[in-house]
Formats: C-alpha cells, sequence, structure tokens
C-alpha cells in the first residue's frame, strides 16, 4: 500500500504541474505566471521563497502537534474528530480533483465525491474504507507542499522529521501515545492499517479446520488475537513530497528511484523490527530517500 501510494502520489502531482501562462499586472502590462492549477484557493504566492516556505512549514508542524498535544491532554475528541473529516474532505478533494481538472466544475464534483468517503472513514469505522481512503489522502496533502520546496529543504525537513520521529518514539513515547488515543478514543488513525496473524494463531486456524472437518460437527469457537501493523501518515507523505520535488526538478526516473528508495528501507524496517515494538520510520525511510537521492544525480 505503501509503494501504490507513492505512484499514485506522482501521478497526481504530474496531472497539477505547474504551466506558465501570460497574464496583465496593475499596469497592464503582460507578465509571466505559474499556475499550479491547485482548487480550493490553494495556489502557492508567484514570490515563492522555498527557504521562507520551510520555516513556515516547521513552524506550522510545532503548532499543529502542539494543538494536537493539548487536545488528546483535555480529550477534545469531537474536536479532533472533526477536524480530521475536514482535512481528509480536503485532501481527497485534491486528489480525486487531478484527473477532472478539464471538466468544469471539476473541484466542486470532487467535494461531492469526498465528503461521503470521508464520512464514512471517519465516523463508520471499515479497514478497507480506511485504507482505500489513505490511499488518496496523502498524494493531496503532497500536492500542497511540493510547489512550497526544492530539493535542498525538503531534505533539511526529512532530516528535521526523522529527528523529531526519534524522539517521539524512543525518548517521549509521544507517538505511541498520539497513535493508540487515535485509535482507542477518537476511533479515525491517520496511517495505514495492516492486520496479520502470528504462526502459533495461523496454526490454530488449520486445526480447527482439520478437527471440524474430521468430526462433521460444530465445535467450541475459540478466539482468534488478530494483530495490527501501523505505519503514521507522515511516513507516507514525506517521501511523495521528496519524489513530487525530484518529478519536477530531475523527471520521472529520478522520481522513481526515491519511490523505490523509500520502499525498500520501510520493507527492510518491517523485516528487521521485532513484533510488538514502536520503531521510528522517518530515519529510515529518510536514509533509503536520501541514498536513492545520490543514485538519481548520478544517473
Amino acid at each position: 500500500m505503501f509503494f501504490i501510494t507513492q505512484l499514485i502520489g506522482l501521478a497526481i502531482l504530474n496531472a497539477y504541474a505547474p504551466e506558465i501562462k501570460q497574464a496583465k499586472d496593475d499596469k497592464g502590462n503582460i507578465i509571466n505566471i505559474t499556475d499550479h492549477n491547485l482548487p480550493y484557493g490553494l495556489e502557492p504566492p508567484q514570490d515563492n521563497d522555498p527557504k521562507i516556505n520551510l520555516i513556515s512549514i516547521l513552524i506550522s508542524l510545532v503548532i499543529a502537534i502542539t494543538i494536537l498535544f493539548f487536545f488528546m491532554k483535555f480529550g477534545a475528541i469531537v474536536i479532533i474528530r472533526y477536524w480530521f473529516f475536514f482535512v481528509i474532505i480536503l485532501a481527497l478533494g485534491i486528489t480525486i480533483n487531478a484527473p477532472m481538472l478539464s471538466l468544469k466544475y471539476s473541484s466542486l464534483i470532487s467535494l461531492f465525491i469526498a465528503l461521503p468517503l470521508a464520512y464514512f472513514k471517519v465516523f463508520k469505522r471499515s479497514i478497507i474504507v480506511h485504507n482505500f481512503t489513505e490511499l488518496l489522502i496523502y498524494p493531496g496533502l503532497a500536492a500542497i507542499f511540493v510547489p512550497l520546496l526544492n530539493i535542498w529543504t525538503i531534505i533539511v525537513l526529512l532530516v528535521v522529521i526523522s529527528l523529531y520521529d526519534m524522539y517521539a518514539v524512543w525518548h517521549t513515547g509521544f507517538m505511541q501515545k498520539m497513535a493508540k488515543f487515535q485509535i482507542q478514543q477518537v476511533r479515525v488513525f491517520s496511517g495505514f492499517f495492516i492486520p496479520y496473524i502470528g504462526k502459533k494463531d495461523r496454526n490454530l486456524i488449520e486445526k480447527f479446520k482439520q478437527a471440524k472437518s474430521k468430526l462433521k460437527n460444530n465445535l467450541k469457537a475459540k478466539k482468534i488475537k488478530m494483530s495490527v501493523a501501523i505505519l503514521g501518515g507522515g511516513d507516507v507523505i514525506f517521501p511523495i513530497v521528496l519524489a513530487g520535488v525530484v518529478l519536477r526538478t530531475l523527471g520521472l526516473i529520478p522520481a522513481l528511484i526515491i519511490t523505490v528508495g523509500a520502499t525498500l528501507a520501510l520493507a527492510l524496517l518491517f523485516y528487521f523490527s521485532e513484533k510488538g515494538k514502536f520503531y521510528p520510520a522517518m530515519p529510515f525511510i529518510s536514509a533509503g530517500c536520501f541514498i536513492a537521492l545520490v543514485i538519481a544525480y548520478m544517473i
């Protein structure tokens, strides 16, 4: 699902590729402007400065995390739930709008499609709807950030986020608390759920099937423990942003290399990780992205 989301992200970012258009300024002079075709008033300013944008993004993340922390502390579950709801509608709307740019009122149509998806995701728990919408949320969010950054600023952002991820998981445990709060209290989680059954329980299921087949009668049901691997939304969106910046700077093949590098790094983390433990995924994903970026520059 991570890899599929990255590919969807590249497709959405390609649809929102900037176009140079001509317009008249206040004095009637014809000037060139960059149009990213982003809906809902999200078009970045023309005088874009990636360094200032990076600082703004970092400050916004600090504010958002602080607000979320206080909401968690005071149990503002309804507020958090509606916060998620509106962000999900916006992100889904951006993604769904991308293939319909040629249609009239495409942004409005996209909202009508996004609204029921967001409703079922937030207010009607379903792992299928949850993971399906996750595939579409992060490409939409990435489309907002990609025009604001360049190669160096996204590298700095990845380093900062990776350091924070290590601190929040290994030192304070804030990420674990936030994930449990979202899942158990808010009942909405920003990330992928990957359910799986351990080897011991799989063997138990197989024995139960064989016993039932031999006895040909109803056996007393046994509870099987289902484990769930989770991957946070930040771990998904930031590689898309890097791949999107690379797409617009170096081209498609280098962007795909970033996607493959991030996916391989995450796969290695899952392979070597121990069951029941929390790991900060961003340092490993960022390392894979940076190695892939070096390869992308070499080809």
